[in-house]
This record gives C-alpha cells, sequence and structure tokens, in this order.
C-alpha cells in the first residue's frame, strides 16, 4: 500500500502530539525530528525535506497554534496543510484545447508504464464521452505498436500506425492530422522510451514536440524507483517543458517520496496516479486528499467518487425496494459483488476510511480475489429458482452445487449461511428504519 511506512510513522507522532492538553516549542522540536527522519527513511528528496520541516515548525510554535485550547489538534493541521502545499496545492486537471482534438504526448523511460498509461488515460476520458484515438510512435521497441493495439481493442479506441520502418515524427504527425480530418477528442502520441535519457531520444522528442504542438506533454514515471523518479523528472522537465507527471506503481511503493519530492523538485503537477495493473487502476491526483491519507485521516471524497462511478444508481434504487421488502436473492448478492469488485480492492477502500488503521485486524487484511471468484462459482452453479428461493436447496441440490462449482459442500454451506445472517440483519434494519419513522411522525391527540 502506497506510503505504508511513512504513514505510521507520521501517525505515531501526531497521536502524540493530539493527546497533549498542553504542547511546548519542545514537543514540537521533537516532533519534527521524528517527521524528519520519516519523510527520509520515505526516500523523499532531503532539501525537499529541510523545506518542509522548516515550515512546519515556523508556523506550530506562532502564538495561534501553541496558545490555542487544542494545540496538538492545530500542529496536525499544520502538517497536513504543508504536505498538500508540497505535493502540488490542489488537484490540476488535463489541458484541453479551445479546439478538438486536444493532442497529449506520453513521454518516458522503457518500463514505466507509457503505453499501459496510455491506455488507461483514454478508458478515463471514455467515461466522460470523449473519444480519443492512439498513436504508436514507438518504432524502437519490440511489439510495442502491437501491445497499443491489443490495448486500444481492450478498450475500444483505435489505433493510428504506419509500421516500425517510419520515423516517429510522421507517424505522430500523421496521427494527429487523422485525429483532426476525423474529429476526435482527444489524441495521444505514445513516443518511444530508452532504458536512460540519451541525447538522441530528446532530441526525437523535440522534433515531435516541434511538429504536434501538443497541449499537454506528460511523464510517465515509475515511483518505486524513489529519487530516481525525480530525477527523470526533473530531466525532461527541463528538456521539454513538461505539463504534467502521471506516476504509476504508488500502490506498490509503500514509501512514497517520490510523490512528495517531484512536485517540489520539478514544479511540475503530479495530474495522475496508478494505482495497479487494471485498465481503470488510475485516478486523478488530489494533493489534499492524498495528505489525509498518509495521516490517516481517510480519503471519503475519492471513496464515494470510486462508488459513483461503479455502482448502477438504478440497480442501487431497486436494491433498496428488496432489502425494505425483505426480497433479496442470492442474484442480488452476486450482483453485489461484482459491483464491489469495480469499486477496486477491498483493502484499498478500506485505506480510504478514517481511522481504519486503528481497526483491529485491517492492518493484517489480506482479500484473498480466489475466495470471492469462490463465491461466484458457487451462486452461478445453482437454478434460478435455488437463487430466488435458497430454503429448497436440500442435501442433494448441495452436493450437485459443489459439484458444478468445484467446490466442497461445507463452502456452499457457509455461503448459504452468511446469505441467511445478512438477510436477517437487513430485516433488523428496515425495522429500525420503520420504527424511527412512526416515532417521528407520532402526534399526541390532545396536542394535535
Amino acid at each position: 500500500m502506497a506510503f505504508e511506512g511513512l504513514s505510521e510513522r507520521l501517525q505515531s507522532v501526531m497521536s502524540k502530539l493530539r493527546g497533549k492538553g498542553k504542547v511546548t516549542e519542545a514537543d514540537v522540536k521533537e516532533a519534527m525530528r521524528e517527521v524528519r527522519l520519516a519523510l527520509l527513511e520515505a526516500d523523499v528528496n532531503f532539501k525537499v525535506v529541510k523545506t518542509f520541516i522548516d515550515r512546519v515548525k515556523e508556523r506550530a510554535v506562532g502564538q495561534e497554534v501553541l496558545k490555542s485550547l487544542t494545540p496538538g489538534q492545530q500542529v496536525i493541521k499544520v502538517v497536513h496543510e504543508e504536505l498538500t502545499v508540497l505535493m502540488g496545492g490542489e488537484q490540476v486537471k488535463l489541458n484541453t484545447a479551445p479546439k478538438s482534438p486536444t493532442i497529449i504526448m506520453m513521454s518516458g523511460l522503457q518500463g514505466a508504464g507509457k503505453t499501459t498509461h496510455t491506455g488507461k488515460l483514454a478508458k478515463l476520458l471514455q467515461k466522460q464521452n470523449r473519444r480519443s484515438l492512439l498513436v504508436a510512435a514507438d518504432v524502437y521497441r519490440p511489439a510495442a505498436i502491437k501491445q497499443l493495439q491489443v490495448l486500444g481493442e481492450q478498450i475500444g479506441a483505435p489505433v493510428f500506425t504506419l509500421g516500425d520502418k517510419e520515423s516517429p515524427v510522421k507517424i505522430a504527425t500523421e496521427g494527429v492530422a487523422k485525429a483532426r480530418a476525423e474529429g476526435f477528442d482527444y489524441v495521444f502520441i505514445d513516443t518511444a522510451g530508452r532504458l536512460h535519457i540519451d541525447e538522441e531520444m530528446m532530441d526525437e522528442l523535440r522534433q515531435i514536440k516541434a511538429q504536434t504542438e501538443p497541449h499537454e506533454i506528460l511523464l510517465v514515471v515509475d515511483s518505486m524507483t524513489g529519487q530516481d523518479a525525480v530525477n527523470v523528472a526533473d530531466h525532461f522537465n527541463k528538456e521539454l517543458g513538461l505539463t504534467g507527471v502521471v506516476l504509476t506503481k504508488l500502490d506498490g511503493d509503500t514509501r512514497g517520496g517520490a510523490a512528495l519530492s517531484v512536485k517540489s523538485v520539478t514544479d511540475c503537477p503530479i495530474k495522475f496516479v496508478g494505482l495497479g495493473e487494471k485498465m481503470d487502476a488510475i485516478e486523478p491526483f488530489h494533493p489534499d486528499r492524498m495528505a489525509s491519507r498518509i495521516l490517516g485521516m481517510g480519503d471519503v471524497l475519492s471513496l464515494i467518487e470510486k462508488a459513483q462511478s461503479a455502482v448502477d444508481e438504478e440497480k442501487a434504487r431497486e436494491l433498496q425496494k428488496k432489502m425494505r421488502t425483505q426480497s433479496f436473492t442470492l442474484d442480488d448478492f452476486l450482483d453485489q459483488i461484482q459491483q464491489m469488485k469495480n469499486m477496486g480492492p477491498l483493502e484499498d477502500m478500506l485505506a480510504m476510511l478514517p481511522g481504519a488503521n486503528k481497526l483491529k485486524g485491517v492492518k493484517d487484511l489480506n482479500i484473498d480475489e480466489k475466495k470471492i471468484g469462490r463465491i461466484e462459482a458457487v451462486i452461478r452453479s445453482m437454478t434460478p429458482s435455488e437463487r430466488e428461493q435458497p430454503e429448497i436447496i436440500n442435501a442433494n441440490r448441495r452436493k450437485r452445487i459443489a459439484l458444478g462449482s468445484g467446490t466442497s459442500v461445507q463452502e456452499v454451506n457457509r455461503l448459504l449461511k452468511q446469505f441467511e445472517d445478512m438477510k436477517k440483519m437487513m430485516k433488523q434494519m428496515a425495522q429500525m428504519t420503520k420504527s424511527k419513522k412512526k416515532r417521528k411522525g407520532f402526534k399526541f391527540p390532545f396536542l394535535g
């Protein structure tokens, strides 16, 4: 999980301050010493750490903090605000052209996930009903063109290619011309990467930039490389004039130093973060929300947005009705599992809840995707009438379902028991809601 080590250390420091009725200048200095060590261990650039600590210290030892009624909380507020500033202050959205198409040039070193994230961004824009053309301008890496074509098929976006014999500059120029002629909203130019920065690579990118005049030049950089990621971003920015950074593999970097350093070092905003291998595992970068996650305050807004994009509103209303009338079936249960899966890994969802890291057992929670798959297999092995009326599932039917789903009778029994318990809980919730409404609407006869 992103920032796991840093989050634990910072939250430990903050909890000590939170518990104090009175905070002295010595307390702040001690806390900042620990924060400094935590940031350096998280691979944050040492100059960035020094500036950050100086800013927090200067504000935290001020009169409005130390002499406030809740000094501990005020120091935490200062740390949150400065972390937010460190990562860019506010969300920076994609630039858009006054007239379509918006031209986006994707750059980065080989292996950072440039081609994959080209597809991910195009898919993200599809949710806003925007059409994208993907231009395969990487003619050097074996199978780079094929990879982009496969991704294009996967997300339903066309790919423009002239093969691997033409120059990348010509491919990019003709790709943009095609996008203009056919009325695309966006055109993504997937440029070639190298294993390291070299002059030949930069010269080619400069030529593509000059010929296509992109509205966005995004650098895709691997956060797992820590300070190297920041150095790469700095170099590309000086050579090309980047408009934004896409930070990949943030879900796998427990330190998170690159995310905390890149904006300060390059003055280039992080616009998106990659959080997994799936094509929808990408999200806009919100510095304030990320600061909240790091300090264990949760990220409820992102959780709501994920739910809104994954959950069908009409189905949600229908489900509410079924819960009220206790007509919830195993088909509905299966549908809920699938919608939950669309939101991403459950442990990531829990990480967005305020204080979830303090809940017993959450830290060691490892949701087994295979178990969810087995539950789906059990339900799919039932007949429509069995899903509608689980009470008719006798011993023989249980054996047949277990055989058909490749599971055991015990697993079938466990699922049916869990489903029954869930229905009982729904019934209780419905009764509680009903009684509350009755109490609210009740009037004494003599009071009118």
